[in-house]
């Protein structure tokens, strides 16, 4: 992607959304040390991982909490068994104070009554939750199991029941672009965050994608084909220019993007350095 000079309210837009974004984290270890990196109050999304399992992430966000943190549990509708499994979960969020979900249908293998996130979100949406805000995800690149026209019918239907559509990670500005553009034309009104990739070593990707499990190694690997060489090129990865090359839309208010959603891998130093140089070079 070549770099173009900003214009100033495409900027101003960057500078807007770099402010307080959602940084996504997951339940390793290696997220600890990190933590210490981040501005107080920075809102963490904590995602669920099959090999951890769901309990794992809701102590973690439960911590989280506790420590501040603004927190989005990620809730995996397969992973979840049945209503009373639903309660237990929703109670220990309650208590702690989590008030912000992120519902995912999840690429376990279904252990229960929920095979995907609509289902979930109107079992939610019957039997009541503590949530003043939940989100839903978008797949600018499509999904590997799911065809196109399902995604949109699901996502349509989920817009009832949610608050926004957060795109799932994307090295392609005009895949996102695009996207947002063609669900804009079919009526959806959800505000959109987008997703982009933090500041990565590829080192620590590979490590992570293997330690959170090989079902969603392989689901990452064989949806971002062309991921390692982009980071193995001289200049590799840079947020950045991915942010600038979509800039235009995230300036213009029919697009509705309202916020950021960086994809960590639990690399919180890095990704904040970034952050806090580039919103300082916006702000000029």
């Amino acid at each position: 992607m070549a770099r173009q000079a900003l214009e100033p309210e495409h900027r101003a837009a960057l500078a807007r959304l770099l402010e307080r974004p959602k940084l996504e984290v997951l339940p390793l270890a290696s997220l600890e040390p990190e933590l210490a990196h981040l501005a107080p109050g920075a809102t963490l999304t904590v995602t669920s991982s099959p090999s951890k399992g769901i309990e794992a992430s809701v102590a973690l966000a439960s911590r989280l909490r506790a420590a501040g943190f603004g927190v989005v549990i990620h809730l995996a509708a397969r992973m979840v068994r049945d209503d009373a499994h639903l309660r237990v979960l929703l109670d220990q969020l309650s208590g702690a104070g989590v008030e912000r979900a992120f519902v995912v249908g999840g690429d376990a293998a279904s252990v229960g009554d929920f095979p995907d996130g609509l289902s979930l979100l109107r079992r939610m949406a019957d039997d009541g939750h503590p949530f003043q805000e939940i989100g839903v995800p978008g797949y600018p690149q499509g999904h590997p199991k799911v065809p196109d026209e399902r995604l949109l019918a699901d996502l349509m239907a989920k817009a009832a029941l949610a608050d926004y559509v957060t795109t799932q990670i994307c090295f392609d500005a005009a895949a996102t672009r695009h996207w947002i553009a063609e669900r804009r034309a079919a009526g959806l009104a959800l505000p959109v965050h987008v997703g982009i990739p933090g500041a990565v070593e590829v080192a620590r990707l590979l490590r992570v994608s293997a330690r959170i499990g090989v079902a969603d190694a392989g689901r990452f690997v064989s949806r971002h084909a062309g991921l390692l060489w982009r980071f193995l090129r001289p200049r590799g990865y840079e947020p950045s220019t991915l942010l600038e090359a979509l800039a235009p839309t995230l300036a213009d208010p029919e697009a509705g993007v309202e916020a950021l959603h960086v994809y960590t891998f639990n690399q919180l130093r890095r990704t904040e350095l970034w952050r806090t140089d580039y919103l300082t070079r916006l702000r000029g």
